[in-house]
């Protein structure tokens, strides 16, 4: 973590209050509901994203993304397959006007103007990790093709004006929006006639039932382990992209695919399980000892302020999403991959 990060105490604090928030949302004593989370959901997204960026990419890479594995598939390529598919479902070509809507580090952003040639600006609200997709892409020698802007995606239209995008996507970014309608209105906003959307949506699919405590009482932990306001499930996504006025080309939920490898395999910490033996590393980090390492190590990285406070927290919300993301993928309700192309009319 850079020292330019630490000195700027605005983002260990929001670390902090992240942390605090959580375990308020946690106790016995104090449950703070999903209204207050959608409410308040700049600062529990900024909050989250400030502590758990260095985190995802020493598990992650720089695409903050699930994929499909097929068999012997390296996770490097699996990611990459993952954002060429969305990039040749939406038809992508050189020369086009493409908006990544929370784009995280920029990870998909620099592989996605590799595959298609086309000029991406990345979305982000979150300054450190702007800050850091703007130095991996110059290193990558794409900063002309691929630039980043700090910005809210509830208000995309009063920073770019309408009908500024030939395309736009997100991956896995909109489910930390407040209303879904609300983002998807913005996009369809800022496309132009014609235009095309494509979505990778995290949805609890539509066997999830929220009577029933089990049910909720998972979506609750993906929620608290992701800085998400609120899960919501894939039918409400479906009617919120239609109710805004977009037309569905095509939709699938690519978790319902079967495929012999599950797209949550690196989580469940098999490292008998890794594909390749570069992937035996990423996938022994969701291991017992290798959660027990990071448990320990950011508790001493804190201890001696290498890290902000409330850092270590963070990583713990972290393992609780590991757990519940496995257990939503085995069985079957919560997807990370509800794929959704839309046209603007």
């Amino acid at each position: 973590m850079s020292s330019a990060q630490l000195d700027d105490g605005r983002v260990g604090s929001r670390i902090e209050n992240y942390a605090g928030f959580w375990q308020k949302d946690t106790s016995k004593e104090a449950q703070v509901d999903s209204d207050t989370r959608v409410e308040n959901y700049t600062d529990v997204v900024n909050g989250y994203y400030d502590g758990a960026t260095e985190l995802y990419e020493y598990g992650w890479a720089q695409s903050f993304h699930f994929s499909r594995f097929y068999k012997g598939e390296a996770f490097a390529a699996s990611l990459a397959r993952h954002e060429h598919y969305l990039a040749a479902q939406m038809s992508l070509r050189p020369g086009m006007r493409v908006l990544d809507v929370g784009c995280g580090v920029g990870g998909p952003a620099r592989e996605i103007a590799r595959f298609s040639d086309a000029n991406i600006i990345g979305l982000n609200n979150n300054d450190f990790q702007i800050g850091r997709a703007r130095r991996y892409t110059k290193a990558a020698d794409l900063d002309d093709q691929v630039q980043f802007v700090k910005g809210d995606f509830m208000k995309l239209s009063e920073q770019f004006g309408e009908n500024a995008f030939d395309a736009v996507y997100a991956i896995e970014a909109t489910v930390h929006a407040p209303t879904w309608e609300g983002v998807y209105s913005e996009i369809l906003k800022v496309l132009k006639p014609g235009g095309v959307f494509g979505v990778y949506e995290w949805c609890m699919t539509d066997s999830w039932d929220p009577s029933i405590p089990e049910h909720k009482a998972l979506a609750h932990e993906i929620e608290l382990g992701n800085g998400i306001p609120e899960m919501r499930p894939l039918s409400k996504a479906r009617e919120a992209i239609k109710k805004v006025g977009f037309r569905i080309e095509h939709e699938e939920d690519l978790a319902e695919r079967p495929d012999v490898v599950p797209w949550y395999y690196p989580l469940e910490g098999d490292i008998f399980k890794a594909q390749t033996a570069w992937d035996y590393f990423t996938v022994w980090r969701m291991s017992w000892s290798g959660k027990l390492v990071t448990h320990n190590a950011l508790r001493l990285l804190e201890f001696f302020r290498v890290v902000p406070k409330g850092t270590w927290e963070v990583g713990e919300t972290l393992r609780i999403a590991g757990d519940a993301l496995v257990k939503g993928g085995q069985t079957k309700l919560f997807t990370p991959m509800y794929l959704v192309i839309a046209r603007k009319p």
